[in-house]
């Protein structure tokens, strides 16, 4: 199915609820399953945090997580120290193409029994649970942090800890603090030094045993890309946000500074405010909260203002390849793009194409990102239903502000 987003003015001032942070839901169910008397409140209700809910309560020896990245990386770990239970972990074709052989080499070092059933380094695989009793580990630091906090959720039940020795130049250090903060916050002690970070095991009972889940930062970027869009003066308030926040992407509080918003916290709320216009370049290394670099590019495109961002090497194995998707949909548009393994450079705008057919990917982030340029032209979003993935009600609450959607 695709809709149309026609050309939309919304209203000045709007209120949106946000479900909770799909990065902090997954984490604590991996934890909640590993320390039963854990109890989560406001879990996300994305497709993601639904999947990894039923892998986790299912009695099947298959494990079918479908698009689920996350899923698929933090229940690798999981299974692996489920002792006498053996899984068959898949999901869909895309996943079938999103490698894993630095987690599962990581795991088979410390003992776990993994195989792979179909090509070597992907899924799917066969996971045979085993009692681990080795703690040390070495991975390049530059991989996906997802790699790196699925082996710290899990480093409590190891009978001597984890030692996890990280080699070069950290990325995506945010999402690795988020999951320390999160064992801190049930009691699991940690440290992070220089590049090694060791996780003590734990016998004890929790420190805290509800923790609420704070909303996701990420869906919070395409309300930010609209209000940098529309006029000065126009106003979006979010919740529930913390201003000293565990997730990456808060990193957006000071991004859009730089397009003329402001962010003020009241209570348990973010009030977006577009204060200014600024139409400088913009120049950005995101290796610290990639998920946002395709709304920054499109706010970038629909303001006309050119853009260098970098950092951008996990993009490649997401739900696409995020760098060619970006690439081919912008220049559908009239925009340019050229990319690199790690990079997007995007030229000034002059005007936008109307009516083109934005091709999703069977990635969420493409369709959400593409739908603000619809305060500049009328545009046609494919495949619109991806947005469960993370943001079920996505289309509904675009309505609520003022945006014309039909079929």
């Amino acid at each position: 199915m695709s809709i149309i987003l026609q050309k939309s003015t919304i209203q000045k001032n709007s209120f949106i609820e946000i479900t909770g942070s799909k990065s902090e839901s997954n984490r604590l169910l991996l934890l909640q399953a590993l320390y039963p008397e854990l109890q989560i409140e406001n879990i996300s209700n994305s497709d993601d945090s639904q999947l990894m809910t039923s892998a986790l309560k299912s009695t099947s020896n298959i494990i079918d997580i479908h698009h689920a990245g996350t899923a698929m990386r933090f229940l690798t770990a999981f299974f692996a120290i489920q002792e006498g239970k053996t899984i068959t972990l898949t999901g869909s074709s895309r996943m079938k193409e999103r490698p894993i052989k630095i987690l599962v080499e990581a795991l088979k070092s410390l003992g776990a029994q993994i195989e792979y059933l179909e090509n070597d380094g992907f899924p799917p695989l066969k996971i045979i649970g085993k009692k681990i009793t080795k703690h040390k580990v070495v991975l390049q630091a530059n991989v996906s942090s997802q790699y790196i906090s699925a082996l710290l959720l899990i480093a409590s039940k190891l009978e001597n800890g984890l030692e996890l020795t990280l080699e070069g130049e950290i990325t995506s250090i945010p999402y690795i603090k988020m999951t320390l903060s999160l064992l801190d916050e049930i009691g699991v002690e940690s440290s992070f030094i220089d590049n090694v970070i060791t996780v003590k095991p734990n016998t004890n009972q929790l420190k805290q045993k509800k923790l609420t889940v704070e909303s996701d930062w990420s869906s919070a970027s395409y309300f930010y890309s609209i209000v940098a869009i529309s006029e000065i003066g126009t106003q979006i308030t979010l919740s529930s946000y913390k201003e000293h926040s565990l997730q990456g992407d808060s990193a957006l509080v000071d991004i859009y500074k730089y397009f003329g918003i402001t962010t003020v916290f009241k209570g348990n709320s973010v009030v977006l405010t577009k204060e200014n216009n600024n139409l400088e370049p913009l120049t950005l290394d995101l290796r610290n909260a990639p998920d946002i670099a395709q709304t920054i590019a499109i706010t970038c495109l629909a303001l006309g203002i050119p853009c260098d961002l970098t950092g951008l090497h996990t993009l490649k194995i997401k739900e696409t390849d995020r760098l060619v998707a970006l690439k081919t949909e912008i220049e559908k548009l009239g925009g340019e793009v050229k990319i690199t393994d790690e990079s997007l450079h995007l030229s000034e705008a002059n005007s936008i194409r109307e009516m083109v057919s934005i091709s999703t990917y069977n990635d969420h982030r493409m369709a959400m990102a593409f739908a603000p340029l619809a305060l500049k032209t009328p545009i046609v979003i494919e495949n619109e239903e991806v947005v469960s993935k993370s943001f079920p009600t996505f289309w509904n609450d675009l309505k609520t502000l003022g945006f014309e959607i039909t079929q």
